[in-house]
């Protein structure tokens, strides 16, 4: 059975023990946090192992602890797509759609949310 983007955001509820009156503003404080916890990962493969940047390529260990990490950064986007009256699946479809548009006009590189 294939795990669809908004299932899995559905499937989020049964965990989501947090104050439902500050559902936004805890999910975006703990989204910062586990996305932090991901760099920390990165960094720390850096720092103590024989992980170099180029290299691109990580051990089965290594993708596993990335894994989690990533897993609950996912979570967090979830429950603040929900919190915030959105699925997750428009989420993801809203970001293509300005991906795609932003390449057609080459303006993928640069700054700037509107461009």
């Amino acid at each position: 059975m294939t795990l669809t983007m908004n299932d899995y955001q559905q499937k989020t509820e049964a965990t989501a023990i947090y104050p439902s009156e500050y559902g936004i503003l805890y999910c975006s404080m703990k989204l910062s946090g586990e996305a932090g916890e991901v760099t920390e990962k990165v960094a720390k493969l850096i720092r103590d192992g024989n992980w170099q940047p180029h290299d691109n390529v990580l051990t089965e260990a290594e993708q596993e602890m990335v894994c989690k990490e990533l897993g609950d950064v996912l979570w967090y986007v979830a429950r603040l797509a929900k919190e915030s009256g959105l699925s997750l699946e428009q989420v993801a479809q809203v970001n293509l759609n300005k991906l795609w548009d932003r390449q057609e006009r080459g303006v993928l590189g640069g700054s700037g949310d509107e461009r």
